[in-house]
């Protein structure tokens, strides 16, 4: 059984937050059901998944959520007609509100004897009412694998995080955004919380000594700024950063003063991160709704780097970029048009269980 451990730090055990790019067990995703999360457009919905699955599926073991029986078979139709090897799916039925694991599943933490959680509070981005069951998957997830459970706690409170909100190396920096972490009128996870009380929180259950504070996150993004749209680690010491040239663009100032912010800092060792730039697509509205089409929302699988496209000319140039940074496995678009009307993309759905 897992064991609910509040009386020592993961880091006291020398847990520590892994990189994406480290070697994953598997992947977990959710399989789409929740219509009005795409109103109008969840027909193609299930079948981008199904493309997702069958690249991660190659390199480790991609473990789907499902909702019951009939939504298992729906979702094995689907694959089977997509082609996609089910030898490395693995199905677990599981009830969910929505299938965005990357922020409702827990935050896996690892040290040289083995994996564990840090099972943050789950609140719906501080927006939306019905989470109370996405809110159960961390336990979910601990009893099915046996694994020990760190509930981070400040100040006698459940810290409230989601896995987007956040990016590593691996080695102890981390970045964030004020925007979503601090702002006590819009979506406040944690009120009264300062930077200080973040970093505390950060350095006792992730092993984090070193955080770097952007500002804004990018315009349409209905989790108010997580960083997984804006800036990604790629390796120790490289970030990319997404930027936009268009001067009447909404995200114009807010990225010019991200890039500010970046020329000033430094990495868990001192040194000075090397940065390069991604280009942002041009804006995708829908329904007259701007939607956070971002080309940093990639994810990084045993198998292949999977990132987002909008049929946009930037498309090749983006995917450009992450395939010179990241040359250990293939680079690959996947069509994201479809998701984003959900307002999230390809590392919004999925969430690495690390290998031991």
């Amino acid at each position: 059984m897992p064991i609910q451990n509040l009386n020592i730090y993961p880091s006291q055990l020398a847990y520590r937050l892994p990189a994406e790019w480290e070697k994953h067990e598997a992947t977990w995703l959710g399989w789409p059901h929740n219509k009005s999360d795409w109103p109008g457009k969840f027909a193609p919905v299930p079948w981008v998944y199904a493309e997702i699955v069958k690249r991660i599926s190659r390199g480790e073991k991609a473990r789907v959520i499902v909702e019951c029986k009939d939504h298992e078979k729906q979702a094995l139709d689907v694959l089977r007609s997509a082609n996609v090897d089910l030898t490395n799916v693995e199905i677990f039925t599981f009830k969910t509100n929505r299938g965005w694991t990357r922020d409702s599943g827990p935050l896996f933490v690892k040290n040289e004897d083995g994996i564990a959680q840090v099972n943050f509070k789950f609140n719906g981005w501080a927006k939306y009412h019905d989470y109370k069951k996405d809110q159960k998957l961390s336990g979910f997830i601990s009893k099915k694998f046996g694994l020990t459970n760190f509930i981070p706690e400040y100040d006698g409170a459940h810290v409230v995080l989601e896995g987007g909100a956040i990016d590593t190396n691996g080695l102890g920096t981390l970045v964030t955004t004020e925007e979503c972490l601090l702002n006590e009128k819009v979506q406040a996870r944690n009120p009264g919380f300062t930077k200080t009380d973040y970093e505390e929180v950060f350095k006792n259950y992730l092993g984090i000594v070193n955080v770097l504070w952007l500002g804004k996150g990018i315009a349409g993004d209905d989790t108010h700024g997580h960083v997984d749209d804006l800036c990604r680690f790629v390796n120790a010491n490289t970030l990319l950063l997404v930027r936009e040239e268009n001067t009447s663009d909404d995200n114009f100032g807010d990225l010019q003063e991200n890039k500010e912010r970046l020329q000033d800092f430094k990495l868990e060792d001192g040194s000075k991160p090397e940065i390069i730039f991604l280009p942002m697509p041009d804006p995708v509205i829908f329904k007259g709704q701007r939607l956070p089409a971002s080309y940093a929302n990639f994810y990084i699988s045993n198998a292949a780097v999977l990132v987002p496209t909008f049929d946009d000319p930037h498309d090749k140039e983006a995917l450009g970029i992450i395939g010179e940074l990241i040359s250990d496995r293939p680079v690959i678009g996947i069509h994201a048009l479809d998701l984003a009307w959900g307002l999230g993309t390809l590392h919004c759905l999925t969430h690495e269980h690390p290998a031991v």
